[in-house]
């Protein structure tokens, strides 16, 4: 654990691992999702746009190699970093036959400078058969499988049309355990109907889990989305910034050390952002997390309790 965060952050674990820098460059491989195709529904996740939360690249005919590519050269620049991870960002990224899968990994770690890859995905869009692909690439690479859940509440999960269950969630970790893969799940809070108390409780949850990582996203409204209408209307009021930093230490202090904390607070695009405003303000954010633990004398896991 960084003494100075003090929570288990990822680039210390990285550099842990690789003795250097590592940058994950976000790719977008051009899938889909059974929330947008039809399969479970044609409209999304209420917070979710058109782009899944991608940036649109490979429909504009820029392929995996060519995004790594640029990618590199930006991370290069100010991070100074020599290897790198491919994160498959928008959209679910095993929403595929695992023909198609391995096309898009092998040409992603392909290029000069790979250390392994990081696979955004739906606890629902995973079997068998996807595992022991992906499993394959952990002899030779870092691999981590990104699961999106957002809630442990299968109330919250229906409000938000995530069109599967908590239960989906653990089923997936358990075929997912023991195959060298790391396990990251994502996190929203601020979700519709959700008070401190549930949030919290998805911490407490995630906390037995036996997953390796989580992410923390704040709730923002971006333009176009169904949040956004309900927004709008005044259907949905976000967190305050104070409410926010406070509940993201609170859910620190019910982890143990051991998960790896990958994200604690959204970094939205600012020509999408509605609201709230100051999800703008990352550095912000970050900074008033850090001085909250400290002011608390507070740390990751200090009331984890198995």
């Amino acid at each position: 654990m960084d003494k100075k965060k003090r929570y288990s952050d990822y680039n210390s674990y990285l550099r842990g691992l690789f003795s250097q820098r590592v940058q994950k460059i976000a790719v977008d491989a051009g899938l889909s999702c059974p929330n947008r195709d039809g399969r479970l529904s044609f409209k999304g996740c209420i917070y979710c746009n058109k782009k899944g939360s991608g940036s649109g690249k490979f429909a504009k005919g820029i392929s995996i190699k060519e995004q790594i590519k640029t990618g590199k050269i930006g991370m290069v620049k100010k991070y100074k970093a020599k290897k790198f991870m491919a994160y498959f960002q928008s959209y679910s990224n095993t929403y595929a036959s695992p023909e198609h899968m391995k096309q898009i990994y092998d040409e992603a770690l392909s290029c000069d400078g790979m250390v392994g890859m990081a696979i955004g995905t739906r606890p629902d869009c995973i079997d068998e058969e996807k595992l022991d692909l992906i499993e394959s690439y952990t002899k030779k690479y870092l691999v981590w499988l990104e699961y999106g859940l957002q809630s442990s509440h299968d109330s919250t999960l229906d409000l938000i049309n995530r069109g599967h269950s908590y239960e989906d969630f653990s089923n997936a970790v358990q075929l997912t355990l023991g195959r060298g893969i790391n396990i990251c799940a994502h996190v929203i809070l601020g979700l519709p109907g959700e008070d401190k108390k549930m949030m919290l409780e998805t911490a407490r949850r995630l906390a037995d889990s036996e997953i390796n990582g989580i992410k923390i996203h704040l709730l923002y409204v971006i333009k176009g989305t169904i949040l956004d209408r309900m927004w709008k209307g005044r259907e949905y009021t976000p967190m305050e910034q104070k409410e926010y930093v406070g509940t993201v230490c609170d859910f620190l202090e019910l982890l143990p050390g051991k998960i790896i904390i990958q994200r604690i607070t959204g970094d939205p695009h600012p020509d999408e952002l509605r609201a709230p405003m100051w999800a703008g303000r990352y550095r912000e954010t970050f900074n008033m997390i850090q001085q909250t633990l400290e002011t608390r004398n507070s740390f990751q896991g200090i009331r984890y309790k198995k």
